[in-house]
């Protein structure tokens, strides 16, 4: 703090000027140096902040606020970032590149191969193609005010039994029994909420894939409008049955 403190002695004493005389602007000028530099010394010392590698979508959809909280834990060298939305938490974790899709027929993400487009970061709301047909996700103003209702299946018990683990079409490690979803035409990441409209029970899920598609042996799979993990099937009570009538819509959120 040496300079600012001699800056500071010059602008008390005159000793700016050459003549002693009072420069009105320059001292102006020299108190936002003074002001600039002593924030600097303050601040700069804390600066090993883990930056979230994943900003959340902020909507402005009618209804609840909902409030993020975040934290950080380095495991093994791993970074998670886990969010946490009232009673819903959502680990976060960048897959390596080398993983294999949940999804291996994307064809292409924003012309080019999904790995690239993920590793470019050009994934969140870019066109894509799977089996030869192209999709376009929504405007984040028009997610914003998303609502459907259809139906609903889950996946990812088949990557259970493999080895290795798998990542969504934006990059991160999927988990099986988290609260994520894969959604054809939201931008990714984003939160929604879900309510299995048979037992009207209701869970937020974190949307980070894409899906459900048409399949050889179900062409009308494609037609449902979610793809839930294991662990939000669960927990919407849907499970064993494989699909249920819901509600799917936006939330608004904000980081606390």
């Amino acid at each position: 703090m040496s300079l600012a403190k001699s800056l500071s002695d010059k602008l008390k004493y005159g000793g700016l000027s050459g003549k002693g005389e009072f420069n009105v602007e320059l001292a102006i000028k020299m108190k936002f140096i003074i002001i600039l530099l002593a924030g600097l010394y303050f601040i700069l010392p804390g600066c090993s902040v883990i930056t979230a590698p994943y900003k959340i979508s902020k909507g402005a959809v009618k209804g609840t606020i909902w409030t993020v909280k975040t934290t950080y834990k380095v495991t093994a060298g791993t970074t998670k970032v886990i969010y946490k939305i009232g009673e819903f938490t959502y680990e976060v974790v960048k897959a390596p590149i080398e993983w294999t899709l949940t999804h291996e027929e994307i064809d292409t993400i924003d012309g080019l191969s999904p790995k690239e487009a993920i590793r470019l970061g050009r994934v969140k709301k870019s066109p894509y193609t799977v089996n030869g047909k192209r999709y376009y996700p929504m405007s984040l103003k028009k997610a914003e005010d998303y609502k459907e209702i259809g139906i609903a299946s889950w996946y990812g018990h088949e990557t259970r039994r493999q080895k290795g683990g798998y990542m969504t079409a934006n990059g991160e490690a999927f988990k099986p029994s988290g609260l994520t979803a894969a959604h054809k035409h939201l931008p990714l990441p984003m939160y929604v909420k879900v309510t299995n409209l048979e037992n009207n029970r209701s869970i937020i899920v974190r949307v980070n894939d894409r899906g459900p598609f048409p399949s050889r042996h179900n062409p009308k799979s494609g037609d449902r409008i979610i793809d839930l993990s294991m662990g939000a099937a669960k927990r919407l009570g849907f499970y064993r049955k494989g699909t249920a009538s819901v509600k799917v819509e936006a939330i608004k959120v904000k980081e606390s």
